[in-house]
């Protein structure tokens, strides 16, 4: 019997990518809800710096991740969550300046972010969500088949 091939890479890192971005949006949600604070707190710098933040934080994650899984060790994964931090990092800066934000305030924004608390939740959800890709790219399973459903050359 040969053994199956296992999930591509450009599937698991898709997956990977949509968990990480819904698990990085719900995990600000809480931090921001129990500490009472705004995930970037700069007024003046709009929502646009947020927005491009997070597109860039999941652009850098779904990148360093394709080559994660390709790889398929499990150590890369510390490369992945530092590739998104610093895309989220300069995801505020580039949003906040296009937005029309003083270069300033945006880059003191991204220092007050990597700061706080909703930086540990960014990097903490980089790196679980890129384990969860390389770990399915890298397994051998098969979807489940009822007895009569295998054909003869898998016994």
């Amino acid at each position: 019997m040969t053994q199956p091939a296992g999930v591509a890479a450009p599937i698991a890192t898709f997956f990977a990518a949509v968990g990480f971005a819904a698990l990085a949006i719900c995990g600000f949600g809480f931090t921001s809800l129990v500490t009472d604070t705004d995930v970037i707190a700069a007024p003046g710098l709009g929502q646009g710096a947020g927005i491009a933040a997070m597109l860039l934080a999941a652009a850098a994650f779904a990148g360093a991740e394709y080559g994660a899984v390709r790889r398929g060790r499990y150590p890369a994964a510390v490369w992945v969550m530092i590739a998104t931090v610093a895309g989220y990092l300069a995801g505020i800066v580039l949003g906040g300046v296009l937005t029309g934000a003083d270069a300033a305030l945006a880059l003191g924004a991204a220092g007050t972010f990597s700061l706080s608390w909703f930086a540990l939740v960014l990097a903490v959800t980089a790196a679980a969500a890129s384990w969860a890709g390389i770990a399915l790219g890298r397994t051998r399973a098969r979807r489940p088949e009822w007895p009569w459903e295998r054909s003869d050359e898998d016994e």
